[in-house]
């Protein structure tokens, strides 16, 4: 297979010189995980206070990861990125909310979301987190097969609610709709709602997507599993495949718990894991549609393998691969360029209330192995490209 992702100038071909140094010096910081670790001490301890940090943060790390404050904001940015090909989601990622009327703001936004992705081929997916429609205790709750109290069974029946209301939307609007995955305490509620919504909403194809993380070391069987209920009752599967997010927080609460860690035992094991998954969903297209959500080269590469091997067209709408913006632009780009369907997560919202997202962004950086490094290596030569024109 042609190695394609080493093209810089088609990967960075939308940014200026000034949003390259802006990038290089992010990532540079990241690159530094002490940097890492008193920044994000500093930011959160300003937002408390009310400092005026925002500003900063908006010219800075802000605006080289999200899309904007609000989903118009993100239409420049959207319009800009399908010039060369590469599609949006827009992900409204305000994080760790607990109150009813949050739960319904996050419901109207992702309603909204479905309506502009509707009116636009620029976004194909909408997505949601099932924390943003309720309070992740009562998953939690549901999961370990705690009998609810009355008030909490009414609340649940709510969440269920804002969960139907937005697959039965997004199915009526033709619009594909991801679920993203969380942690694997309250993931068993969450994956038993969504696979209830995959029965009602993809009789006739994948519209509803649940999330898998494969450095959960289950997650292969579970998806076996599904399939064989799939062809008993005649849906089909969407499913956004991940490496996964919250590792250290899994890695710790297994400990401090005295259980077996959902984790695979080394980053190998999660990358075999991952690979298996994207081969057993190739291998079924037939009742399922794939977005690869992935920033590693080797497993985009083996993804086009298969489809070559099978004679899947590059642009075949059950194949999907998907990276972060402000990430990985080698790997979008050169996919885009090359005919294959790519979209780049694009979360947008107040900047206070992204904060976290952002937080848990630069940690991720900091502790995948290889990924800053990689990201400031494609920065650097392109750099030095445009400086020898």
């Amino acid at each position: 297979m042609e190695k394609i992702f080493d093209n810089t100038q088609v990967a960075f071909s939308l940014k200026s010189d000034t949003e390259l140094d802006r990038a290089y010096f992010l990532f540079k910081m990241i690159d530094s995980q002490p940097l890492v670790r008193i920044g994000t001490a500093v930011t959160n301890f300003a937002i408390k206070a009310n400092l005026p940090v925002e500003g900063l943060i908006r010219a800075t790390v802000f605006d080289h990861f999200c899309g904007g404050v609000n989903e118009d904001d993100c239409i420049t940015v959207v319009d800009k990125m399908f010039t060369k090909g590469v599609s949006s989601v827009l992900d409204y990622s305000v994080e760790g909310k607990e109150e009813e009327e949050q739960f319904d703001a996050a419901l109207e936004m992702t309603l909204k979301t479905i309506e502009f992705a509707k009116e636009r081929l620029a976004i194909p997916f909408a997505v949601f987190k099932p924390t943003g429609f309720g309070r992740f205790e009562l998953y939690e709750k549901l999961g370990e097969k705690q009998t609810l109290t009355p008030v909490e069974q009414a609340e649940w029946d709510r969440v269920v609610a804002r969960f139907d209301k937005v697959c039965g939307e997004a199915h009526k609007k033709d619009v594909a709709l991801l679920i993203d995955g969380e942690e694997s305490w309250m993931q068993d509620a969450a994956d038993d709602l969504v696979t209830d919504m995959m029965r009602k909403y993809n009789k006739e194809k994948a519209i509803v997507f649940n999330t898998l993380q494969m450095y959960r070391w289950d997650r292969l069987d579970y998806l076996k599993k599904l399939h064989e209920v799939a062809k008993n009752e005649g849906f089909f599967i969407g499913m956004k495949l991940v490496r996964g997010a919250y590792m250290e927080k899994e890695n710790k609460r297994a400990e401090e718990k005295n259980y077996v860690s959902p984790i695979c035992v080394s980053k190998e094991a999660t990358d075999i894991n991952y690979d298996a998954a994207v081969h057993y969903m190739a291998e079924h297209l037939d009742i399922m549609s794939i977005f690869a959500g992935t920033h590693n080269e080797l497993s985009s590469y083996k993804l086009m393998e298969m489809m070559q091997e099978k004679g899947v067209a590059k642009n075949d709408t059950k194949i999907w691969f998907g990276q972060l913006y402000g990430m990985s632009d080698n790997i979008s780009y050169n996919l885009a360029e090359n005919g294959y369907n790519v979209a780049k997560y694009l979360p947008f919202g107040p900047v206070k209330d992204v904060m976290p997202y952002l937080i848990r962004r630069a940690e991720e950086n900091t502790s995948v192995a290889g990924q800053t490094s990689r990201e400031l290596s494609m920065i650097k030569a392109e750099r030095k490209r445009r400086k020898g024109k």
